[in-house]
This record gives structure tokens, sequence and C-alpha cells, in this order.
């Protein structure tokens, strides 16, 4: 998608450090961090929200919450974190390419919310 700013990312048109790669997916730093450690999660493949997801898009969802684990095994030690995905601009999604965030790094209150604001 041309305007979707994750995809210029992927797309190498919009600078940003990858902090995890794999052939189905990417992890960079959210740029308004809600916690000290906010990762994003992002799919390669552009999807635009949890409504979207096809039966073959199975495999990419588990990779995604998969890599989830790894990054909490690999930059935070105490393993606990809230993984959020909003699907829906009433649900707080305002780019609409699917992704999840990766928070940690302090506790968790119940009006945490996470709106990616790039």
């Amino acid at each position: 998608m041309s305007d979707c700013i994750f995809c210029k990312i992927l797309h190498k048109e919009i600078p940003s450090s990858f902090v995890e790669e794999t052939d189905t997916l990417i992890v960079i730093h959210d740029i308004a961090p809600k916690t000290p450690i906010h990762y994003l999660i992002i799919s390669k493949k552009h999807i635009k929200d949890l409504n979207s997801l096809e039966k073959q898009d199975q495999a990419l969802v588990g990779d995604m919450i998969l890599m989830s684990q790894k990054l909490a095994k690999k930059y935070f030690n105490n393993g606990a974190f809230r993984l959020v995905i909003n699907s829906g601009h009433a649900a707080g999604q305002r780019i609409f390419h699917l992704h999840m965030h990766v928070l940690a790094g302090k506790e968790m209150t119940d009006d945490l919310r996470c709106t990616c604001w790039l």
C-alpha cells in the first residue's frame, strides 16, 4: 500500500531501526512509547486489521505472538509484558496495517491504552 507508513518502513522509504526481523515480520520501537519498553511487531504482509485476516494468515499471527515471547526473553528478563492488538478506529487503531504492541518495563494499569501516532 503506497500510503501506509508501515509499508514505507518495510520498503526502507522511511528510516527505522529494526529490533528484530524475520521473513514474515519486523519489530521496531514505538516512537511514542506508553511504557519503558514498547515494541511494535509488524506483519510484512499488508493486512488491514484483525477482521481482514484469512485462514492462510494463521501461521503469520502465530509468528507474531511467538516473537513477543522471544522479545521478552531477549530484552527484558522478568518475562512480564502486555500484548495489545487494536482492530478498527473505534478500538484505537490509527495505522491500518496489522501490528501488535509489546509493552513492558512497568506495572500495568487498566487505563493503559495503546495507539500508534507515527
